[in-house]
This record gives structure tokens, sequence and C-alpha cells, in this order.
């Protein structure tokens, strides 16, 4: 007897999205999350001044089609960004010059990976780290700055990247222009409700469907379908997809085991390491100085971003990321807003030592995720490439924004794998019936 014809393991959101398609199809599915909430890399929060906040995902690039069709379905409100034309480069209590050597020392840099992206590399670049390439460029500054371009696109170090895997993203994720720009880039806009509103939005429409606090440990597979234990028990169904990103899904164990290459792609991938934080403030007083938009090069270094809403109360939005984020882990909460909002002083002013509220989540500690924005394959592997393999191992699917074929490692990616996902479970159901 089955408990469900699909069990979705993962309430992120192509876990959701998937299910969403297959109920509409009129499929019976039930959907297993190990958190005690939904969303998975997607997490939202009400500031004191009422504002809504995302401390996960949050970004609507400006071709991020089936996210901008997703939130007007569910009745969410786009703004743009508030953006200036280049963000401010801070070294300290000095401002780095546009027209100065370290600048475009990083301009060069980053218009040779894009030429590599573009004409692509040999096999011998993938054991080549990131790193060893961008030391060669003959200025510190720069040597700085794209050292906390890459942690903050990739939420990892340069010495934990090959080039071969660095010019592939450049080119999956549609060009280094469009990842790091704002208006009209990957970054181009939020939702006032944040991106959580969506997630819980889809979780209550499957009118109980969905079951947190559900862990699952093992998947047994047969001729007929397949079990899913899970902590409450086991269950049963005709079909499972699993969402959650390939390192995370490692300690399920599989009866029978994967095959070798499933087994590699779970080993010789990583979660990248990402802090971020939201000060919330009255009003954006910076908007009446230098702007909110920074790439801070001390330590750590972070990118600072101006979240604020049409009308609503300030939002600074700063993340930091790879080893740097490890770094505010053995700092108390006092100290962390102190290293981040400091380097901002001298440039905005004190004022933004004092928010009014102060939200922030360190993904790499999160257990049930493991890291964020996603996950990155070893230097010298060959596994974990963009698209990461999807192909059914019997009657067991996969998705996750890491498979998407457009815009891999953002919710656009998400979305795009959760609604493949149900297509090939409806098509297989089709036939086995």
């Amino acid at each position: 007897m089955r408990d469900a014809e699909v069990i979705v393991i993962g309430a992120g959101m192509s876990g959701l999205i998937a299910a969403r398609d297959l109920h509409r199809r009129g499929i019976d599915v039930l959907v297993l999350e190990a958190a005690d909430r939904v969303g998975g890399r997607a997490m939202s929060a009400t500031t004191t001044l009422g504002s809504r906040v995302d401390l996960g995902g949050q970004w609507l690039g400006h071709d991020h089609h089936r996210l901008t069709a997703l939130a007007a379905d569910l009745g969410a409100t786009r703004f743009a960004m508030h953006t200036g034309t280049l963000p401010g480069i801070i070294d300290g209590t000095r401002r780095v010059s546009l027209a100065s050597p370290a600048i475009l020392c990083t301009v060069l840099a980053l218009a040779g990976l894009g030429v590599l992206s573009r004409i692509g590399t040999s096999p011998r670049f993938n054991a080549i780290t990131l790193d060893a390439l961008l030391r060669r460029v003959p200025n510190a500054t720069a040597r700085r700055l794209l050292d906390v371009i890459t942690a903050i696109s990739w939420t990892t170090d340069a010495d934990r990247v090959s080039v071969h895997c660095a010019t592939e993203m450049i080119g999956s994720q549609g060009g280094l222009l469009t990842m790091l720009s704002t208006a009209n880039g990957a970054q181009d806009s939020l939702l006032v409700e944040g991106i959580g509103m969506l997630t819980d939005r889809m979780a209550a429409d499957l009118d109980g469907r969905v079951r947190t606090g559900h862990r699952v440990t093992a998947i047994t597979r047969d001729e007929d379908g397949v079990t899913v234990q899970s902590t409450p028990g086991p269950l049963r169904a005709a079909k499972a997809i699993v969402t959650v990103a390939p390192p995370a899904p490692s300690p399920i164990t599989h009866d029978p085991p994967l095959p070798a290459d499933r087994v590699a792609l779970q080993q010789n991938t990583f979660m990248g390491s990402v802090y971020k934080a939201i000060a919330i403030y009255d009003r954006p007083f910076w908007r009446d100085r230098r702007g909110g938009e920074f790439l801070v090069l001390g330590n750590p270094g972070s990118a600072v971003f101006d979240t604020t809403a049409p009308g609503g109360p300030g939002h600074l939005c700063v993340l930091v990321g790879g080893r740097a984020a490890h770094t505010l882990d053995g700092l108390d909460a006092a100290a962390r807003r102190r290293a981040i909002l400091g380097p901002l002083v001298t440039h905005i002013g004190a004022e933004v030592l004092d928010p009014v509220d102060w939200h922030e989540k360190s993904w790499h500690r999160d257990e049930y995720v493991g890291g964020g924005y996603l996950a990155l394959p070893n230097p010298g592997t060959t596994d974990g490439f963009f698209p990461m393999p999807s192909a059914p191992v019997g009657h067991i699917h996969w998705a996750g924004t890491e498979t998407a074929t457009e815009h891999p490692g953002y919710l656009e990616g998400a979305i795009e794998s959760g609604e493949r996902a149900a297509r090939e479970v409806a098509e297989a159901l089709r036939r086995d019936s």
C-alpha cells in the first residue's frame, strides 16, 4: 500500500515547485523536509518595523522569467534595486578610485576570464586553481578585490575553484556582466514580501502534504517503487524526487547502492560558505551621502547592497563568502555587527552602527542546508559542473538548482529543475500505468 504516488525530499524552491506541479496534475504527492520550516535556501523574516527581509536567496534577475511569473501568480510585489552605476570600493578609510591602476588591473583580469568563458578552456585548466591565475595580477589591491568578488559570487575562495570550473560557471550563469550587475543583471530586483512568501504560500496551497521535521535516512528501490525511511517511520511511493544539493543527501543510505557516478557527484562536490546580515534603519540615510552599495576589501571582505523597498525602512544587506564567513563564527553577535558595519562609518556615517533591528544567518552552519549559495566541484575533479546530472536512478528522480540548464545556482534555476522533475515523473507514471 502506498502513502503517496510521489514523495518529494526537500521543501526548498525546487521541491515545492515539483510538488505543486504534480498536485495540479492530480498526482498524490507528499513532501518531506528535515528542517522545521520550508524554503531550503530561501528564508524570510519580519523586522521590528514590519518590513520583510530575505536571509537566503532574494534577487530576481532581469531575465528570470519563471521566478517573475511565480511572484506575480502568488501576488508578490516586485521592486527594482536602488543602485548607482558602480559600487564604491572601500579599502579601510580610503575609497579606491575607479580610475586607479587597481581597478584597471581588475577589469583586465575579469575581461580575461570572460574571454575564457566564451572560448572554453582545455582540461589542464581543471587542475589549476583560480587563485594561481589571480596571483599573477600585478597589483595587490586588484588581487584583493578579485578575491572578494570570487568569495561573494560563488561563496568560496579562489584556491577552491579551478579555472575551468570558474569559466564554466561564468558561461552558464549568463556572463560576468550579468552575474555582477544589479540593474539589468542577476541582482535586478526584489520582492517587498520576501522570497519566503512564495515558498510559504506554495506549501500552504499543498494543504497538509508538506511534512517538516521528517529527516530522510534511507531509500530502498525495487521494481514497484520506493520505500523512504524518515525519522517518524517508512513511507511507500511509486516515485521519489530528491531536490537537495548533491553534498547534502550523502547521509541517506540507498539499497541497492547508487551508481558510481552518482556517489562520485556527492563525494566530489561541496557547499559554499556564506554569512548574510541585514541591518534595519528608520530610513535609508546613506542615499543622501555616497549611496549604499560597496565592495569592502578589509577583513572580512564583503559586499553591501541597498535593499530598501519603496516607502519602507532602510535595509542594508551585507554578504561575506568563503573562509571569511567562517571567521565570523567565533565572534559574538555584537562583535560580528561591529566587524560588518564598522568599515562603513567613514563612508556613510556613524549612525550605521546603530540599526533599529539586525538579522543574520550563517548558511554553512545550517545543519539541513549545509551552506550556500550552491554546490561546487572540488578542483581537479570532473564531477559537479553545471548542469549537474539529473538522470533518474530507477524510481528516484533528481532536482535542485544545480541541475538546471538555465540559471543554475539561482532561484530561477531551482524553479526550472522542479518543473523538469515534475514532467519527468508524470511521464514515467503514465508509462508505468
